[in-house]
């Protein structure tokens, strides 16, 4: 591992809020904002470390903790419902570009981290040279059959029901031995921390749900990569085909026996997946 693929950790203040911000890569090179997922104890690094330390060597990783995870900013009291958290996280987030004087970044977006991209690119089309979906959220179908257990993590957060909600990422469990029990037990207590579990009730109150148009997906203009696990337990591929049939310059990648964590079930293959889009060959 070279410097360049070395991952740090710093703290940027962005108005009154501030970022836990990962990052590999020279500042110099094309940047790249990865987007985590929601759900108990989510952080930009448990997303993303492995990718951009593999990415390091061409691209400048940004993977924050999103305002209201991780050991980012946690507001108090917090937006209360999906639509506005999701405001004050894009508005967070292009703060962040323009604290570190990026003016344009490639995105790549995970499950909630799909909805920021999308978000973003209708409020701040320039900012953004392509977009990355992976098992996003925000297609109006019914949830897959493990979400649930994701928004109502809280009825009993120990960590057997945290590895059981691991498990429901990932096609095969077994194939992961003790490390899902392993990174259960590691995450349970940032997971059960008041201000984590504050922002996760607001973030889940889904009485006024967010939605992107098809006017709206009609209108994205920039390249979109589409990665979705066939048997993805919390966003349905239906919901990738969805997004594909309505984005004009879209290409979908599924991939069988995978789950919601393509990233890390199929890593060599999502990162050769992101280097040949990002470069103009796929």
């Amino acid at each position: 591992m070279n410097e360049n693929t070395k991952m740090t950790t710093t703290r940027v203040p962005v108005g009154e809020y501030e970022f836990l911000l990962n990052e590999t890569g020279d500042p110099s090179s094309p940047a790249i904002l990865f987007l985590h997922g929601s759900g108990p104890g989510a952080t930009g690094e448990s997303n993303w470390r492995a990718v951009i330390e593999d990415l390091g060597d061409t691209y400048h990783c940004l993977a924050p903790d999103v305002i209201g995870f991780g050991d980012s900013t946690h507001p108090e009291p917090p937006p209360q419902g999906i639509v506005p958290f999701t405001t004050l996280r894009t508005d967070t987030l292009l703060g962040l570009l323009d604290t570190l004087g990026i003016e344009q970044a490639h995105f790549v977006g995970n499950s909630m981290g799909g909805i920021l991209s999308l978000d973003l690119v209708r409020k701040a089309p320039e900012r953004v040279a392509s977009i990355v979906l992976m098992g996003s959220g925000g297609a109006p179908l019914p949830p897959g059959p493990a979400l649930g257990s994701l928004i109502g993590f809280y009825q009993d957060p120990t960590t057997a029901a945290m590895t059981r909600l691991l498990e429901d990422f990932v096609y095969a469990p077994e194939d992961f031995g003790s490390q899902l029990a392993e990174v259960a037990e590691a995450r349970l207590p940032r997971a059960v921390r008041a201000d984590v579990q504050r922002s996760h009730a607001a973030t889940f109150d889904l009485s006024t749900p967010w939605v992107i148009s098809d006017e709206e997906l009609a209108a994205i203009a920039q390249d979109v990569l589409i990665i979705h696990g066939r048997e993805d337990k919390m966003v349905v591929f239906e919901a990738g085909l969805w997004f594909f049939e309505r984005i004009p310059n879209s290409r979908l990648y599924g991939i069988g026996k995978c789950g919601h964590w393509t990233q890390i079930e199929q890593h060599d293959r999502f990162v050769a997946a992101l280097r040949g889009f990002i470069t103009g060959h796929l």
